[in-house]
């Protein structure tokens, strides 16, 4: 994989020159854009990771909540974002300034931050969540349209990859930080969530800084000598973005939260609280190491196949999580399977949204796309949280693995055009 620290546009090739071998084309190069991009959301994972590496155990065994409210809370965590994504989307496209509105969503979640120094109950954990989670709604469509902009449509899952491997290098540093403050300082949360805003206010910061402000439909209007088009919500009514709506909407209903599997996998093994953050760590390296070899693999063989086998990945770490076996490689195995999900769906999800919207309504088509997974994940973190109270961790992580089971070939027919387009490709 060759990354490049500069700009070139889409049909530049690298000069020929008598006597050299001809080099790699611009085509297979990643954008400046999408580095900057992604060192802003490596420092702003290491942020947000830091802390929700330690919310499950801070919710549960600090403050004394059931699995029940962390259920709500965890819900709130994964779906409350969805009640701005579209507005975010629609204010990037509508204004085609996806920078600004990026830097927006950043700067809401650093505010967030100063609420967990003083929050302590259900209430006002439940508050610093949900606003912490509405700046991510509204910053994640812009920035993936700025990516999708700054992208070749032939290395965009790559390009996607590239960011999230950023992206996750501040998700592995995030529950490291984390680790190593708990073990030093054993009480040390209130240690962790200063350290959370520092890197929160870092990140807003170089995104000012670093990243252009690029607008999609004017840079386009210019490229093809034609008027600047308009936005219009009815180019989101396309067939093939309706059917990727239903899918990542049904996937997401069996979607549990990372926290409630490592709730498992902790209280099976028994292995001391401080290193609880170290099971973040995990899937974080495997989604880091995994996420540009997925997004290659992507690009060549199929976006909606691998969006697919991802979720096979997915069940394949419930069952391991279910099964009453115990031991550090069992919980290695299962920490592996959920960093090849999360490599496999995530940058994928928004590389597979793009193909189905035009450039007018590029960050609200990732954005509707978006929206259907945060709001399925929010029910599917209050049901699971229902499931543990009334079945016992095991016979809720059996619930929701047959339920898997069942609806992977039910989306793979929903899916079939984006299949087909693979195969005829």
């Amino acid at each position: 994989m060759y990354i490049s620290l500069s700009d070139v546009t889409p049909t530049e090739k690298t000069p020929d020159v008598p006597g050299r071998r001809p080099t790699q084309s611009a085509t297979t190069r990643v954008s400046s854009v999408v580095i900057a991009l992604g060192v802003v959301s490596m420092f702003t994972d290491i942020s947000t990771e830091s802390v929700s590496a330690i919310l499950p155990l801070y919710i549960t065994g600090v403050i004394g909540l059931s699995t029940v409210a962390y259920g709500v809370i965890d819900g709130l965590y994964q779906g409350i974002s969805a009640v701005v994504r579209i507005a975010g989307g629609y204010a990037a496209d509508r204004g085609d300034q996806p920078k600004w509105v990026a830097f927006f969503g950043y700067g809401i979640s650093a505010v967030a931050r100063i609420g967990l120094l003083f929050a302590s109950g259900f209430a006002a954990l439940s508050a610093v969540v949900a606003l912490d989670r509405l700046g991510k709604g509204v910053r994640t469509a812009p920035r993936d349209a700025l990516i999708t902009a700054s992208s070749e449509p032939d290395n965009l899952a790559r390009s996607f990859g590239v960011h999230r491997m950023l992206d996750t290098v501040g998700a592995a540093i995030g529950p490291l930080l984390a680790f190593g403050i708990l073990f030093f300082i054993p009480d040390g949360y209130s240690t962790i969530f200063v350290v959370s805003l520092a890197f929160a206010i870092l990140g807003v910061i170089l995104l000012g800084v670093l990243v252009p402000n690029k607008r999609p439909r004017a840079e386009r209007a210019i490229a093809t000598a034609q008027p600047k088009a308009r936005f219009r919500w009815r180019d989101l009514n396309d067939r093939r973005l309706r059917r990727l709506l239903l899918t990542a909407g049904l996937l997401g209903l069996v979607t549990v939260g990372d926290g409630f599997i490592y709730l498992v996998l902790q209280s099976k093994s028994g292995f001391a609280a401080e290193y609880f953050p170290l099971l973040y760590v995990g899937t974080n390296v495997a989604f880091l190491a995994l996420a540009i070899p997925m997004g290659r693999v992507a690009d060549r063989f199929g976006r909606a196949r691998i969006f697919i086998l991802g979720h096979l990945a997915l069940l394949a770490a419930y069952v391991c999580a279910a099964i009453p076996a115990t031991g550090w490689q069992l919980t290695l195995v299962c920490l592996l399977l959920l960093g090849a999900f999360y490599a496999a769906t995530d940058g994928i999800l928004a590389a597979l949204a793009s193909q189905a919207t035009p450039v007018e309504t590029l960050a609200s088509g990732i954005a509707a796309a978006q929206t259907a997974v945060a709001l399925s994940r929010l029910i599917a973190s209050i049901g699971f949280g229902l499931l543990w109270f009334s079945l016992g961790r095991d016979g809720a992580m059996i619930v929701v693995a047959l339920a898997l089971a069942v609806l992977l070939p039910v989306t793979a027919v929903i899916l079939r055009d984006f299949l087909r387009v693979a195969r005829s490709a």
